[in-house]
């Protein structure tokens, strides 16, 4: 692994070296599907699998007691990392199944005809449908938060908007499609003056920003491991306890129970209530050493090198007269942009042949594509591995499509 200085300024970052599936002269910059695995990752799965591997929370053996050890560890690790408590860390398969179990266990049992929830016009599938789902069955309204001029989730409309109505508010820290970054503080203070509950979707922010939930104020926090240079399969809820608590569990079986018979069953408290089943448990090893990996560089560092990246791409591009770039000049670590007269897909197939690997499509925001009145858009998201080559080889390819389509 990279030997790093601690200062964000005295260096550029080049850690590419220590991600193995990115050769030479490839500029991957689709971070924000899923980022790439450091070897410190790619070792500690191994070692989960080759010779660590055993159940845990059931084996009298030493093996088990060792893997339980370590796996409880990672939850640990997670927990400090948001700073947190380890009974307040929930392992999931992802934030999608976070964000369900949160519709399910608290929307789906506290709200009731007549209710609201709020979200706003970035957001992901994954904070719209399992709201609409609960909202169908209890009867309850969602209203959308609109954008600003400048592609930000507007907070003043959201105060004007707010009613003692309102539940539950959900929305994303980063946008997927703008990088633009949420107030988050602010926003979890408009929800609370009217005794809303907040969910924050923290998928694009935990690998670029620091995430502290008790100073973000915020009542839950998703994220998936696998855009944190972890493996996939795994991902975390964040609540505060007392909800957490108050949560039925989301699914019943094995490890999530106290006593069973067949007349009644009694459950385990949180967080184990939430883990039915045989846990992905190297998975969460994998994502303790992620997380150990990107701290290990700084999330200030990653932030500001990000940044960098971002300005040079926003720069390059807006040099070319035929592309419109979208999302807030300060966008965490994305640039989306559209072309005249060509569709993301062309665009994506053509910097492909130059080694260039960007997401094309609406990205799993259907909504904000209308709201944006686009299609598609093409995407170029930046890790700790990219740098200014980068940028450069999509400059180059973004002029090649605009000689090719005239």
């Amino acid at each position: 692994m990279t030997v790093l200085t601690a200062d964000p300024a005295a260096r550029p970052l080049d850690v590419v070296a220590d991600f193995p599936a990115i050769p030479a002269g490839w500029a991957y910059l689709d971070t924000a599907a899923t980022a790439q695995k450091p070897r410190a990752v790619i070792d500690a799965i191994t070692r989960g699998y080759d010779t660590d591997y055993a159940t845990v929370h059931r084996g009298v053996y030493q093996r088990s007691a060792d893997m339980t050890l370590a796996y409880e560890a990672a939850r640990e690790t997670v927990a400090r990392f948001v700073n947190a408590t380890p009974d307040e860390i929930v392992f999931v398969r992802g934030a999608t199944e976070a964000i369900n179990l949160v519709a399910q266990s608290f929307a789906g049992t506290t709200l009731k005809a007549g209710d609201r929830i709020l979200l706003s016009t970035l957001e992901h599938h994954s904070n719209i449908v399992p709201w609409q789902m609960v909202a169908e069955r209890v009867g309850a309204a969602i209203d959308v938060v609109p954008l600003t001029a400048d592609q930000r989730i507007d907070l003043d409309a959201m105060a004007r908007m707010l009613r003692p109505e309102h539940k539950l508010v959900a929305l994303a820290h980063v946008s997927n499609v703008l990088g633009s970054v949420l107030d988050v503080r602010g926003a979890s203070e408009l929800a609370h003056a009217v005794g809303a509950t907040i969910l924050i979707d923290g998928c694009q922010a935990v690998a670029r920003l620091p995430v502290d939930v008790r100073a973000l104020g915020c009542d839950f926090y998703v994220f998936s491991g696998h855009k944190l240079y972890g493996p996939t399969g795994i991902g975390v809820l964040w609540g505060r306890r007392a909800l957490l608590d108050a949560m039925p569990p989301y699914q019943g079986g094995g490890s999530m129970i106290d006593r069973v018979s067949f007349e009644r069953t009694t459950y385990a408290p949180a967080p184990t209530r939430f883990e039915a089943g045989t846990p992905h448990i190297v998975g969460a090893l994998g994502l303790a050493a992620a997380i150990d990996y990107v701290q290990g560089i700084g999330l200030e560092r990653i932030h500001a090198h990000e940044t960098a990246l971002v300005a040079q791409a926003r720069e390059a591009l807006g040099r070319i007269n035929s592309v419109r770039v979208l999302g807030p000049a300060d966008s965490a670590g994305i640039v989306s942009f559209a072309m005249e007269g060509v569709h993301p897909h062309d665009i994506g197939t053509i910097l492909d042949e130059s080694k260039v690997a960007i997401r094309a499509g609406h990205h799993c925001a259907q909504p904000l594509m209308a709201a944006l009145k686009v299609e598609a858009t093409a995407r170029a998201s930046f890790g700790v591995y990219n740098g200014p080559d980068d940028v450069a080889a999509l400059a180059a390819g973004i002029e090649r499509v605009a000689r090719i389509f005239g």
